[in-house]
């Protein structure tokens, strides 16, 4: 009977310890629920490809909760909803900013969080009851996809080009050009000795140019120093001849002045002495402009180039 009664407190002992440990093990689970109840909707306007119930969410590359729903939008089934369920401590705030991420090779995907740069955002909370909601920023999936369809758009096209280039009319035409291209090369080829020579040649000829020239040159030099020379040395002497003249014509007036009662008195001295002036007079007025032309263009003088009237007496 002793050890009957034993056996019972034994038995109520165990039962007592089980619902204990069983109590203990609810109220643990309801508060880590309660510490990840922290439900936000993320809201994608792009598809989701690779997302699914249960694919996890990172911040800053540590996983703080799961996605638990995924929904359209029934106004716009464009948009896209991912309600997911955080930890009670993640910083979660109105600048956050949310990004869907390619896992690896499989294809699936995950929602990837990560602070903002406002320090006067607030922490993102219910309000209402209504979940907060977090707009999701394009995602390098979906540009890769859209550049992906371009990108085979664009393969088709180039395929159909290419088809339509190699076509039995246009790989005749190639390969009759591909033809004469070959013959010219060939005939290059069999010419080059020629063609060797002939570059000699034009360069010797542009060698004989350029020594021309330069000897042209020289003698231009060569000739305007003549010139001037020349000119310089028939200016002289005409300057010298006009002196003499006038010195003549001095002479010959001083001499009429001289014996002006001798001529008055005979007709024949006066009508040869006057024939004598006009013509001294012109020699005068002929080299007077032999020299303003030797002053004003000695090139032109000396070289014919306006040929000037001589003066016979």
């Amino acid at each position: 009977m002793e050890t009957r009664a034993h056996h019972i407190l034994i038995g109520l002992f165990t039962l007592l310890a089980a619902v204990a440990l069983l109590a203990i093990t609810l109220w643990l689970g309801k508060a880590g629920g309660e510490r990840a109840s922290d439900l936000y909707d993320i809201w994608f306007e792009e598809a989701v490809s690779g997302l699914s119930r249960g694919s996890k969410v990172e911040f800053n590359g540590i996983r703080i909760g799961e996605v638990s729903d995924l929904r359209l939008d029934p106004k716009d089934p464009q948009r896209v909803y991912a309600r997911v369920s955080v930890e009670h401590s993640a910083p979660i705030r109105s600048d956050t900013h949310a990004r869907l991420v390619l896992a690896g090779v499989t294809g699936t995907s995950f929602i990837r969080l990560s602070s903002g740069s406002d320090p006067d955002s607030r922490p993102l909370q219910p309000q209402g009851g209504q979940v907060p909601v977090i707009v999701a920023t394009p995602s390098q999936i979906s540009k890769l996809m859209d550049q992906g369809e371009d990108a085979a758009l664009n393969v088709n096209e180039l395929l159909i080009q290419t088809r339509a280039i190699v076509s039995a009319e246009n790989a005749e035409s190639l390969r009759r050009t591909l033809k004469h291209v070959e013959q010219a090369s060939a005939t290059v080829a069999e010419q080059r000795e020629e063609l060797a020579r002939a570059m000699r040649a034009l360069a010797q000829a542009s060698e004989r140019a350029n020594a021309a020239l330069e000897q042209a040159t020289r003698l231009l030099a060569t000739s305007n120093r003549l010139l001037d020379e020349q000119g310089s040395q028939t200016l002289q002497g005409a300057q010298r001849s006009l002196a003499a003249v006038e010195q003549t014509m001095t002479t010959v007036q001083q001499l009429v002045a001289d014996n002006r009662g001798s001529l008055d008195s005979g007709a024949r001295g006066l009508s040869e002495i006057g024939p004598a002036l006009a013509e001294l007079r012109a020699t005068l007025a002929s080299l007077r402009q032999i020299s303003r032309q030797l002053e004003d263009r000695p090139a032109d003088f000396l070289l014919g180039l306006e040929p000037i009237k001589e003066f016979q007496p």
